[in-house]
């Protein structure tokens, strides 16, 4: 049995290099069969994506938060860009600023107030004097903030009609979508991580869709499902017809025999990745240092075992405010990240299956608790759900080659959209059964 255990340790070292070296012949054949555009488009989601599961895994691996609601931190940190690097709406901020800034006043001075009144009565003068405290407080808020409203909605409506940004670099939105999800994270975490957990998931995944809601319905801050269109792109990259209307880039996408145009683009494809690849690898960085230190083994032992972490003088609420709001903030940078990449928001497209169910298939496929795992996880389900959309068409083409024309044929080629969702149902079931740790198990 001994002489067996070097091979077995050996083997444990080479899985990851070996998982990782077949992720990236799959994006090798892609960018043989259908180009590096499209290959490269993959890397760059994926990486965003393994950003995301990332963020999620520290919660989940680290500590065992059951966070439902990433669609909601995602969309808070997409937010970002617009604020930040949009160019401000002329008269917006002179005509609805003042008046949303005062109706926020309203509304949190009516918070103080009704919390302060319930420290300080009792009984049935407590619950008239708050119920007073917060309708008066509503009505107010409403009349300053709708007015403030119709001002910034009137001004350009068709192609503005909200705040605008700060016109800054966007690469300073990152951070900011970052601090927006921590802050919201902080706010649900003060109330929701006393609960089981369980009552967690639920209060998760109400508070994200609510977020989304706003997002889609306040048309003043982000258009709502109009969009915002033209986020400017981070340094260094430039667009597409500027280097194509650049000689020097011309000349030597001449002499290596590629189309200025195509060249143009992997070109803007290569240098995210770039960037993209500099966040994520900083973020392993940290993480596998935090993981590694003290309060990286403080937090899994509460994880595995609250109530002998508590007697041992664990502060474990505290703590679970600490990983939820630090995994919230990675969510959040991943989406300004992708808004970045896309340069539009699109409030009506962040749904909680793309967002939220699927970074859970790549956490738990990658390997809950392992970094790499999470990241091994978001590159490979990201290339599979984009992958299997193109597949399905075809495997069902195959399938059904032999059948007589009907109903069930063409119903089975209509269900080739959905195949998607066959696939990543099964892939999670084989990876429950066969690796029920993930591909890369913690250690």
């Amino acid at each position: 049995m001994s002489l067996r255990q070097p091979d077995a340790a050996a083997g444990g070292r080479l899985r990851a290099p070996l998982l990782f070296a077949a992720m990236a012949a799959l994006v090798a054949i892609e960018a043989a069969t259908g180009g590096w555009n499209t290959a490269l488009g993959i890397v760059n989601m994926g990486l965003i994506s393994a950003v995301l599961a990332l963020g999620v895994n520290m919660q989940w691996g680290y500590a065992g938060l059951f966070n439902t609601g990433i669609v909601g931190f995602l969309a808070l940190g997409g937010l970002a860009p617009v604020l930040i690097a949009m160019p401000p709406t002329p008269g917006a901020f002179a005509g609805g600023g003042p008046g949303i800034a005062l109706a926020a006043l309203v509304a949190l001075a009516s918070v103080i107030a009704a919390i302060a009144v319930n420290r300080r009565l009792r009984g049935r003068p407590r619950a008239i004097a708050i119920i007073a405290i917060l309708v008066a407080g509503f009505f107010a808020y409403r009349a300053l903030f709708d007015r403030a409203v119709a001002v910034i909605q009137a001004i350009n409506p068709s192609a503005q009609g909200n705040l605008g940004g700060l016109g800054l670099p966007v690469l300073l939105a990152w951070p900011v979508g970052a601090l927006f999800a921590a802050g919201a994270a902080w706010i649900i975490g003060k109330t929701a991580l006393g609960l089981r957990s369980d009552y967690l998931a639920i209060a998760t995944l109400g508070i994200g869709e609510i977020i989304v809601a706003v997002l889609r319905n306040e048309e003043w801050l982000s258009r709502g499902v109009m969009n915002v269109n033209g986020i400017p792109r981070p340094w260094p990259v430039p667009y597409e017809v500027q280097l194509q209307a650049d000689p020097a880039f011309v000349s030597r996408m001449a002499g290596l025999g590629v189309d200025p145009v195509t060249g143009s683009t992997i070109m803007v494809k290569l240098l995210y990745t770039g960037l993209f690849l500099v966040v994520l690898l900083a973020l392993i960085w940290a993480a596998q240092m935090a993981l590694k230190s003290p309060w990286g083994r403080m937090m899994r032992a509460i994880r595995d075992n609250e109530i002998a972490a508590a007697a041992m003088g664990k502060d474990v609420t505290r703590r679970h405010l600490q990983i939820f709001v630090i995994g919230s903030a990675v969510c959040g940078l991943a989406g300004a990240m992708m808004i970045t990449l896309d340069g539009q928001m699109t409030p009506g497209s962040y749904n909680p299956l793309r967002y939220t169910f699927l970074i859970w298939v790549m956490v738990i496929v990658g390997g809950s608790g392992n970094n790499w795992g999470s990241v091994l996880g978001g590159m490979l389900i990201w290339y599979l759900w984009i992958k299997a959309e193109a597949w399905g068409p075809v495997l069902m083409s195959f399938l059904t080659a032999g059948m007589a024309e009907g109903a069930l044929k063409s119903h089975l080629l209509d269900s080739a959209a959905h195949m998607r969702l066959f696939t990543m149902g099964l892939i999670l079931l084989l990876v429950l059964r066969f690796a029920p740790r993930g591909l890369l198990p913690e250690k």
